[in-house]
């Protein structure tokens, strides 16, 4: 059996695996520090420039010049300063950017930091972020003190090319069974060799070139296939113009929002009462100034036009007949790149008589979520929602603006205490409590069950089927779930 070509992924560092450029950091820590290097006439103009539209000819010529400038430059000193600016540095990584990187470690691929940046300079990144290999620009050095002349080819344009493939003969790497990444169409070259080409925030003319052959295109501040220019995304413009204040077919109550974080990882999880449940929790989370990120069934994934608009605001596709865990590592690495993501425990609105039911029964996925990241499990509870959009109707009411339904959304405190173990026991009583919590943000009448009208029964049944009702009211037993349904 033939062996499989050994392949790596390289990635460029400015402007793709980093918000802007490192050149500032750099500068600034030798500065602080002491290093005295030549200043180029109006660089932090160059280097604002470079953040804005990425490289260009100039701005290279002036990077490529500065061997010569660094002559009679201790080495040490250097690399001491490179060390103390490796966290500043790694401040500006994109939130998608380990995650990517972790993808090619698990498919095996060598990872390789490929970047015009002086090699002394970003060693200490490329050991942190868990690169096998660097390349990079290389300054010589004799005696310790850099001489101003190159130690091989300045690693930009072609020459990062030939110093890529200099790397891979020296280490039996097959370039064109690799993946690289970059923002730059200077690194068309690079990205024209590898089989895997990614363009990452590319600039303008890396764009044209990457439509006109097809490559993939990315932002690694944003999941894949969700667009991103600029930093700004659909949602964020969804967000600013989807207000709950222009939605005038209901009455929203907005209680709890605090409780939202507003920046870093968070799990909300809340009851499912109808299809407008998505729209309700948008609202609340965009009051927070986040963006949630949905997990929803394949349904509405695959559908012609709301299933390209749920991919392109961040959705994750869930196919429960599959029992893949895929949907669930997503999930982790959209958490562990600081978003919010939204789940709905229950899986499906529950049909005719169930929708009456007072206790809630939930699917384990955020008990496994929250054990595979250390983030808050937030809950909210939904009423009111079935009375935009009722079970039975293929669309929401919203010609109702003369006596609008109320809708309330109640945000609560973080559910504490939840294992960090998917073990089966304890994700059924995480879930357990985590339910419990959503019952405890519902109102006195959520608890009580109670025999439907014909009517109600049919609006919470599809397409209004009107199933026979059965059984006597009586109110719901209180079950004690690391904590008492208190009445609210």
């Amino acid at each position: 059996m033939a062996k499989r070509p050994v392949g790596a992924a390289f990635f460029d560092l400015d402007r793709t695996l980093l918000a802007g450029g490192s050149g500032p950091v750099f500068a600034a820590t030798l500065k602080r520090l002491g290093v005295s290097t030549p200043r180029v006439p109006g660089q932090d103009a160059l280097f604002r420039l470079f953040d804005l539209v990425g490289e260009s000819y100039v701005l290279m010529q002036f990077a490529r010049q500065a061997t010569r400038r660094i002559a009679g430059l201790e080495r040490a000193m250097v690399q001491a300063a490179a060390e103390v600016a490796a966290d500043d540095v790694l401040a500006l990584l994109q939130p998608y950017a380990a995650a990517t990187l972790a993808e090619h470690r698990g498919a095996g691929d060598l990872l390789v930091l490929a970047t015009t940046s002086p090699f002394d300079l970003v060693v200490p990144v490329a050991r942190r972020l868990g690169f096998d290999a660097l390349v990079a620009t290389r300054f010589e050095v004799v005696d310790g003190v850099y001489t101003g002349e190159l130690d091989g080819p300045f690693a930009w344009g072609p020459g990062k090319l030939d110093a890529v493939r200099a790397w891979a003969a020296e280490n039996g790497v097959d370039v064109a069974a690799s993946a690289a990444y970059s923002d730059s169409i200077f690194d068309a070259p690079l990205l024209s060799a590898v089989g895997r080409p990614v363009a990452v925030n590319p600039d303008a003319r890396l764009r044209v070139l990457a439509t006109l052959r097809r490559w993939p295109v990315r932002s690694l501040d944003v999941p894949s296939g969700v667009p991103s220019v600029g930093g700004v995304e659909p949602y964020d413009f969804v967000r600013t113009l989807a207000r709950s204040e222009l939605f005038p077919a209901a009455r929203f109550t907005f209680d709890g929002i605090e409780h939202i974080p507003t920046t870093g990882p968070a799990i909300v999880a809340a009851n499912h009462r109808s299809y407008f449940d998505p729209i309700a929790l948008g609202y609340a989370i965009g009051k927070a100034g986040r963006n949630p990120r949905f997990l929803g069934k394949k349904e509405v994934f695959d559908a012609p036009i709301v299933g390209t608009l749920a991919r392109a605001l961040g959705g994750i596709r869930v196919d429960r007949g599959s029992g893949s865990d895929e949907p669930l590592r997503q999930a982790a690495a959209a958490l562990e790149a600081g978003e919010i993501v939204v789940i709905l425990p229950q899986g499906t609105i529950p049909r005719g008589q169930a929708f009456f039911e007072p206790l809630l029964e939930g699917r384990s996925g955020v008990a496994r979520l929250a054990a595979m990241v250390d983030a808050p499990v937030i809950p909210v509870g939904l009423w009111g929602t079935e009375k935009v959009w009722p079970r039975s109707s293929k669309v929401p009411n919203v010609l109702n603006v003369a006596s609008p339904p109320d809708v309330c959304i109640r945000v609560g405190a973080a559910v504490r205490g939840l294992a960090r173990t998917a073990a089966v026991g304890s994700t059924r009583i995480d879930t357990e409590r985590v339910m419990a919590a959503i019952m405890a943000l519902l109102p006195n009448e959520a608890r009580v069950r109670r025999d439907p009208s014909a009517e109600e029964l049919a609006r919470a049944t599809p397409r209004g089927a009107r199933p026979a009702a059965s059984g006597p009211a009586r109110v719901a037993p209180t079950r004690r779930l690391g904590g008492s349904l208190a009445d609210r």
